[in-house]
């Protein structure tokens, strides 16, 4: 472990874009495993984007994503895979954009839910462009095997944009979230029930700063971390810090961290530690590299995901399960989704 740290240390001091020891991507420390979701010669749809991975209450992973003949066709749908003694199942959708016998919308970014008690939730966007999109949410019983009572949100509430919510202290729900309608702003969402909402935002001037798409981090003192993405005009991961609990917000800045407008998420550790999971470039999607803190200031590369094209692999979910585990599930070069198993132990 001392070593891997020594080799990661120089490598960044260098300039070096991968330490040696990452060369094979299944023997660095701490990579458990990793799988498509569904094989390219056997996909669902032509394209797939923006995935999420949950743990249901009965401790059953499940994943979706959106799928259709490309981002932005009407016949994008959300689809769910679940995994089942050992193996994922066949993509089923399970929400589209139909409005009439004349009229679909294409279906965007699906985050999925589980409530301490009650249905597990996939939230998901409907419309045009982003810049015109609602949020929607469909709810199931039995562990994401089936789902009903596809409904759209209030007016005001999009939902959970890309990244999972957190559950605070109190049992609020907070949902990071933002708009792309007028510039990039980021807000948060807070309801107890799902059926009463409030919006706290823009945090942000679109015309200083422009992002979207937050995850949010938890700390011991009861300090909250934002991280959004930006737009490769600022090339940087932006951050912002609460200390009530999202109720207010300090001004959005700059990390250290590079951001080439793409879809990042992170998730706090049983252990206290930040985990990130993000592509460390200003200007490409690959390579995708795991990153660790314990500050959310001060971060390490741990890990390489994915550094060979062609394509992209982007736009990560993560999440640890009640095991211990790390999962990560992310887009394949827009054929597939990838799922890897990490042991957070390990480094």
């Amino acid at each position: 472990m001392e070593r891997t740290l020594f080799l990661l240390l120089t490598c960044i001091i260098l300039g070096v874009s991968h330490p040696a020891w990452a060369d094979s991507i299944t023997e660095q420390p701490g990579y458990v495993k990793g799988e498509l979701i569904f094989p390219l010669d056997d996909k669902p749809t032509p394209s797939c984007h923006a995935s999420t991975i949950v743990e249901t209450s009965d401790g059953t992973l499940v994943a979706a994503w959106f799928g259709g003949t490309h981002e932005r066709h009407e016949d994008v749908g959300i689809w769910v895979s679940r995994l089942e003694n050992g193996a994922w199942t066949k993509p089923v959708e399970v929400a589209n954009g139909v409005m009439s016998p004349q009229k679909r919308f294409p279906c965007w970014n699906p985050v999925l839910f589980q409530q301490r008690e009650g249905p597990l939730v996939l939230f998901f966007k409907v419309g045009p462009s982003p810049g015109e999109w609602w949020g929607e949410r469909v709810i199931s019983m039995d562990g994401g095997k089936t789902w009903h009572d596809q409904r759209r949100l209030p007016p005001q509430v999009v939902g959970p944009v890309k990244n999972k919510p957190v559950v605070l202290r109190d049992g609020t729900i907070l949902c990071p979230s933002s708009h792309e309608y007028r510039g990039w702003t980021v807000h948060v969402e807070l309801t107890k029930d799902l059926r009463s909402w409030t919006v706290v935002g823009p945090l942000n001037d679109p015309n200083r700063l422009s992002a979207i798409q937050p995850t949010i981090l938890r700390y011991a003192d009861g300090r909250l971390q934002m991280l959004c993405r930006t737009t490769r005009e600022y090339g940087f991961i932006a951050q912002a810090w609460s200390n009530d609990q999202g109720r207010t917000w300090s001004e959005l800045t700059s990390t250290s961290l590079p951001n080439p407008s793409s879809g990042i998420d992170a998730v706090t550790l049983k252990d206290g530690r930040q985990l990130l999971v993000y592509n460390p470039s200003a200007s490409s999607r690959i390579p995708l590299d795991v990153a660790v803190s314990t500050d959310g200031t001060n971060w390490q590369r741990v890990m390489i995901l994915e550094d060979q094209p062609p394509g992209q692999h982007s736009y990560p979910a993560v999440i640890q399960t009640s095991d211990g585990l790390v999962h990560v599930t992310y887009t394949y070069q827009r054929l597939s989704i990838k799922h890897v198993v990490l042991d957070p132990a390990q480094f």
